[in-house]
């Protein structure tokens, strides 16, 4: 019976130890390190806030839904695979899988539709999602893809389109420029007005 105790009280005494250790110093150590300053804003999710509201996140990418397809003001994201029973990830379809190469055709013909251009002119990333299906950066020439509609709905000059772009793209960090959807669209908005 006391070697019972003993290996109770031991128990007990590792499950103090470890409940203090990793459910309240850990934690709280990694919330300080989130607050240096530099890290805090990937902490909290990388918010990007217009007027004090949040308007959403620099690192996951939403497409925009415009009110009205005919008069569609915003650059659009990749493609996602995003579904109420996957919230994220990649569909696993191999190149050769019949439903990946219908679909890819079927985003391709509406793109160009929606872009007024051939489908042989719409750039790969336009029609093919991500691996996590919530890349918020799209390719410069998927973005120059849509300039000219994103001009042409808002008003702005076409030269102030492709400007706001140049702004918006970040280097070749993996060997490609890319640019990131919802500041791009934030800086149209703001640059026409606000109407969208």
């Amino acid at each position: 019976m006391n070697t019972l105790v003993k290996q109770t009280w031991a128990g007990l005494r590792v499950l103090l130890v470890l409940t203090v250790l990793l459910g309240i110093l850990y934690p709280l150590a990694v919330w300080a390190v989130a607050r240096i300053p530099g890290l805090e804003g990937n902490a909290e999710g990388s918010i990007v806030t217009r007027n004090g509201q949040a308007a959403g996140s620099s690192l996951i990418g939403v497409d925009p839904v415009p009110a009205d397809p005919a008069r569609d003001p915003w650059f659009h994201t990749r493609p996602s695979v995003v579904s109420p029973d996957l919230p994220s990830g990649a569909s696993n379809k191999g190149p050769d899988n019949e439903d990946l190469v219908k679909t890819i055709g079927e985003r391709k013909d509406a793109i160009a539709k929606r872009e007024g251009v051939s489908p042989d002119q719409v750039p790969p990333d336009a029609v093919t999602a991500s691996g996590s299906g919530l890349d918020p950066a799209i390719s410069v020439a998927y973005a120059d893809l849509q300039a000219q509609r994103v001009a042409r709905t808002t008003g702005l000059s076409l030269d102030r389109v492709k400007q706001l772009i140049e702004q918006n793209t970040s280097g070749p960090g993996i060997g490609v420029s890319g640019v990131n959807v919802l500041p791009l669209n934030l800086a149209v908005q703001a640059a026409a007005g606000g109407a969208h």
